[in-house]
């Protein structure tokens, strides 16, 4: 226990309080029980380490743990957290739940038994919440980390700080919004840097290493925590990174199931599945025609990268500006919770009422002429007028 409470000392002091997510300020912190899951790279452990320096400096009522200490070999949660009760505990922040055996039912467990501590834990999004031993989903608020967006890039980058704008407004006011973010910086280069390299947090760090960590990310979302995903084989490990690439290569992929099971060596439900496990794990993102049901054993539409930066990380080529412009803004609309679904015409159907095509300066308006409420998002664009919006405004969605 000691030990465990001179590595919450030493983390909380070490952690940086200036770059704060914008999910920090939508947390209701006051839950008794919150869990914050997300993508491994999104900044979690962060999050956790920002709330604990900035209102428990110095106070023993609040404890940050990680579930893959070695210290849990050989103790249980339940163990620490009524030895942490007894000293005046009340506040646990839990890093890694998914790694601990049971750490379902024993969270329940002390949720039910100690009414005064209060619980704030992370853990991957592969996490399927309702899959779980024990029902948290009507104990637990839950929350979602998602990458950066550019706006919060901006903010990381110390460019500029500006507050999120709704897509209602970027619709009909975008010209104005454009227009007065424009004196304050540089849109188009800021842009591209994001798109290359902006989404993880870890970017501050050392952009030299950047897409290395990326790679070590990726493999350890593939190699280890799917293993936690319920039906997963952790021996098609390898075969997974091998759909991975394959997808990467082609993306935005129209996906042949029969193609990838040959070439994979794996059977065509699996592959679909396979799919379905990627885009839980935050890797990819699949788009189903609109209408169309979505489950697990549906095949879907097109296949994107989950967010541009992936792009240049995994594909062996140059990153194809198109593909990296369409991962961009479906990775933005999802991340700000917009329902996206593909149209009859266009690439992006938004909210089930808002035709999006997506595609450069130049893109002209024939193809969504035809179609009501539809819009040209265009990149390497300032400012726009009319129907035509410059692409990196979508970044500011959240």
């Amino acid at each position: 226990m000691e030990k465990i409470k001179i590595k919450s000392i030493f983390l909380r002091e070490e952690v940086e309080t200036v770059h704060i997510r914008h999910l920090y300020y939508q947390i209701d912190w006051s839950d008794r029980l919150v869990g914050i899951l997300g993508a491994r790279g999104t900044g979690k452990t962060t999050l956790l380490l920002q709330r604990l320096k900035l209102h428990f400096p110095d106070d023993d009522t609040a404890l940050y743990i990680s579930l893959d200490d070695i210290y849990f070999a050989s103790n249980s949660l339940i163990a620490l957290v009524e030895t942490f009760r007894l000293r005046g505990g009340k506040i646990l922040f839990v890093d890694e739940v998914h790694k601990y055996n049971g750490w379902a039912r024993e969270i329940k467990n002390i949720y039910d038994t100690y009414k005064d501590i209060y619980i704030v834990f992370t853990g991957s999004s592969v996490i399927d919440i309702y899959q779980q031993e024990a029902d948290l989903s009507r104990r637990a608020v839950f929350y979602e980390l998602t990458g950066l967006s550019f706006r919060e890039y901006l903010r990381f980058s110390d460019v500029y700080a500006a507050e999120t704008i709704g897509l209602s407004d970027i619709l009909d006011h975008h010209t104005q919004i454009a227009l007065k973010l424009g004196k304050a910086f540089k849109p188009i280069p800021h842009f591209e840097a994001y798109l290359d390299h902006g989404y993880y947090p870890f970017f501050k760090e050392n952009l030299r290493t950047y897409f290395l960590r990326i790679e070590q990310v990726i493999r350890l979302i593939v190699e280890t925590e799917l293993r936690f995903v319920d039906g997963f084989d952790i021996n098609n490990s390898n075969k997974v990174m091998q759909l991975l690439a394959i997808l990467a290569e082609n993306v935005p992929f129209k996906p042949n199931i029969s193609k990838l099971s040959n070439k994979i060596g794996i059977s065509r439900q699996t592959v679909t599945q396979y799919l379905h496990y990627l885009e839980k794990a935050r890797l990819i993102n699949l788009l189903n025609a609109a209408g169309a049901s979505i489950s697990t054993l549906q095949k879907p539409e097109k296949v994107y990268l989950e967010n541009p930066n992936l792009h240049r990380a995994i594909a062996s080529g140059e990153a194809n500006q198109g593909s990296r412009r369409e991962s961009f803004l479906l990775n933005q609309l999802r991340n700000a919770k917009h329902e996206v679904s593909l149209p009859a015409t266009g690439d992006f159907l938004v909210d089930r009422k808002i035709t999006i095509e997506v595609g450069g300066k130049a893109k002209g308006r024939k193809q969504i002429e035809e179609v009501e409420n539809a819009f040209i998002a265009a990149d390497d664009l300032e400012v726009g007028v009319e129907n035509k919006i410059p692409l990196w405004l979508f970044g500011f969605l959240y």
